[in-house]
Order: C-alpha cells, then sequence, then structure tokens
C-alpha cells in the first residue's frame, strides 16, 4: 500500500423511490428535517436554459443575516425569543466553526438550541449534557440542548435563570452567525433591525447557470433505483457520477498512462446539452420545497428530459444532519440529500451522510 493512503472513510447512502402523488409521500418530511444547506445543483438534461418557474422561484429563496462576533446569550433574551423564536421560523447556525474542533451551534426551527461544544467548556459551562455519540476512548466533546420555545423557560425559572447566568457570566461564548428567519407575514420586526448595535450584514442567495456540452449520461429508469435489470445505473454509480459533472471531471476517459480513470456509468447515452444551475447561500427547507415544486411542473408539457436532478448539500460542520441527528466530521463531512425527479411525476431520493453522524431518517 502506497505511504499515507489507508482505507476510504466509510460513508453511508440511505434510498427510496416513491412518486410525489402518493398521499403519503415523505419527500416534504424530508427536506423539512434537513435544516441547514449552502447549496442547490439543479440539473436538467437536454435543455439550454433555466425554466423562468425555476428562475423566479430562485429570486424568493429570501433574505440570510450575518451577524459577526455575537454572544450567545444574547439568543436567550426574551424579546428576542418572543420576536423571533416564538413566531415562524428561525435558523441559525455558528459560522466559519468547525464541528471537530471548535464549538458549535445552531438553533433549529423548531426553538431548541444545540451546543456542540468542547470537553472543557461543557465543564465551565457546568449545564447539564450527553457525551458526543462520535467520542474516542475518552469523552472530548459534548452537546446540550435548550428549548427556547418552552412555555417553563422565561425569566425567574429555575431552568432560564440557570443557563443565562452559565453562558452571560460563567462562560460567555461569542460567534459569527448565519441566521434567517421564516413567517407567515405580517411581522414588522427584522434580524437586520435587531441586531443593529452589532455588525450585522443582509445576503441573497447567488445563483449560476452553467451549459454542458455533449456529455456521457448514465440512463435512469423510476422502476430501477437499484439498477438490478442493468437497465439503469444504481443510485450510488448516479451520485458518483453527478459528483463527476459537478466538479467538471470528464467521464470519457480511457485507461491509457492515468494512474485512475472514471467514466460515466454503463448503460449511457450522450446529452446535447445540459443545463446546470447552482444555488448557494443559507438556504433554508421551505425554499427548497418551493424549487421542487416549480421543477415538478416542468414535465407537464411534453420534454426531451425523461428527469432532473436536485442535489442539497448541508454545512459539513453543523452539529446536526436531519432533525435533531447528531452531525460529526471525521475525515469528509458529508451531509447531503439528492432528488431525481421523472416525468411520470415517480421519485427517487438519495441521503447520505458521513461516518460520524446518525443514520437519515
Amino acid at each position: 500500500m502506497l505511504e499515507g493512503v489507508g482505507k476510504c472513510a466509510r460513508h453511508l447512502v440511505v434510498s427510496e423511490k416513491s412518486s410525489f402523488r402518493h398521499s403519503k409521500s415523505k419527500h416534504r418530511k424530508h427536506v423539512e428535517s434537513h435544516h441547514f444547506n449552502y447549496q442547490v445543483s439543479i440539473l436538467i438534461p437536454e435543455c439550454g436554459v433555466m425554466p423562468p418557474g425555476v428562475t423566479a422561484a430562485c429570486r424568493t429563496l429570501g433574505d440570510y443575516c450575518l451577524v459577526k462576533q455575537l454572544p450567545l446569550h444574547e439568543m436567550l433574551e426574551p424579546e428576542f425569543i418572543n420576536k423571533f423564536v416564538r413566531k415562524g421560523f428561525l435558523y441559525a447556525l455558528s459560522y466559519n466553526t468547525r464541528i471537530d474542533q471548535d464549538n458549535c451551534i445552531a438553533l433549529l426551527p423548531t426553538g431548541k438550541l444545540i451546543l456542540s461544544v468542547d470537553k472543557d467548556t461543557y465543564e465551565e459551562l457546568g449545564l447539564e449534557g450527553q457525551p458526543s455519540m462520535y467520542s474516542h476512548k475518552t469523552t472530548v466533546r459534548y452537546n446540550v440542548t435548550v428549548h427556547l420555545r418552552d412555555a417553563t423557560f422565561v425569566p425567574g425559572q429555575k431552568r432560564y435563570n440557570r443557563v443565562m447566568w452559565a453562558l452571560k457570566e460563567k462562560k460567555p461564548l461569542t460567534f459569527d452567525f448565519l441566521m434567517t428567519w421564516h413567517h407567515s407575514g405580517g411581522e414588522k420586526a427584522t434580524l437586520a433591525s435587531y441586531f443593529m448595535e452589532y455588525q450585522c450584514k443582509v445576503y441573497q442567495p447567488t445563483v449560476s447557470t452553467r451549459i454542458l456540452n455533449d456529455i456521457d449520461c448514465p440512463v435512469l429508469l423510476s422502476k430501477e433505483l437499484k439498477g438490478k435489470h442493468n437497465e439503469s445505473c444504481s443510485s450510488q454509480e448516479f451520485l458518483d457520477w453527478l459528483g463527476a459533472v459537478f466538479n467538471n471531471i470528464d467521464c470519457n476517459n480511457q485507461a491509457d498512462s492515468f494512474l485512475s480513470t472514471y467514466c460515466s456509468p454503463w448503460p449511457s447515452t450522450v446529452l446535447d446539452k445540459a443545463c446546470l444551475c447552482t444555488i448557494s447561500g443559507f438556504i433554508i427547507p421551505e425554499g427548497i420545497n418551493l424549487l421542487l415544486d416549480q421543477l415538478r411542473l416542468y414535465f407537464q408539457e411534453p420534454k426531451l428530459a425523461q428527469w432532473i436532478s436536485v442535489t442539497v448539500h448541508g454545512f459539513a460542520d453543523s452539529p446536526v444532519s436531519w432533525g435533531e441527528s447528531e452531525h460529526g466530521y471525521h475525515k469528509g463531512g458529508e451531509n447531503l440529500y439528492n432528488f431525481v425527479l421523472f416525468g411520470n411525476q415517480d421519485y427517487w431520493l438519495h441521503m447520505a451522510v458521513g461516518t460520524h453522524s446518525g443514520c437519515p431518517p
């Protein structure tokens, strides 16, 4: 074995197929439970321009804020909880923190504040928590969960007073935060106006489009999720191919003098063109469901494309992956899912995580 080359890190891919028309389809539930996303990649075969409805949906994904050097206890203040946490859905994630080395924070839209902290910080805080599932022989990280929406989490109550004292006086913690607030309307408050005392900048997701020409593409059939009958590639082969496309890797290599090569899975065909749209930012599930709805409309009229791919990348250093399931980095930090939408309204869903993550739902 070559020096420095070890075994590949374990990763886990959970796949399922269903129909958007099925009354028990869980596609919305899966999207909504994957809270923190930084990129969405849409690939439409045999298409030279992004559909207008999808382009319009990209413009309505919503603003997000980057708040610099925000003391964590500010998110426990009654005014903040009443204005934002208890109304609508607030998403917040510590920015430029590494889940394998730093303290990391996530505020879920359910109102649960999750602190993933190192052993020293945990002992200094003195708050009740649980050892990380992914510690080694000796526990080096802990997770603390605070229920901000709990009716008893108010000033004067023992739990509130204890947490506020720990974060404000005993062990003050300060982070840069990505934040966005999704609500039904009628509210005049904004995160930018609330955090005027801090350096707070508002951003919008960026959208870029690239046209791919003459690319080798695997054949997909909605009934062949596993690719058992050699009429369609398997889900794992398709994800590998997508990764090559996203990274502009030639999928028509020959085994000449290269150390390694990659070829498109068999059976395959050649696409004259394909449209690849990449959306980057702090993207919440509500916006992703809107994009899926628009892409489903694409097949209302006959198209050369038989399918569309939508890949959603979660933050590698998020304390959670799906729901409240703990996410760890290890080697790759994988944390993503992919929809393949078919013209008959069937879909494939692939959910992938790395070594130190709980199994996707």
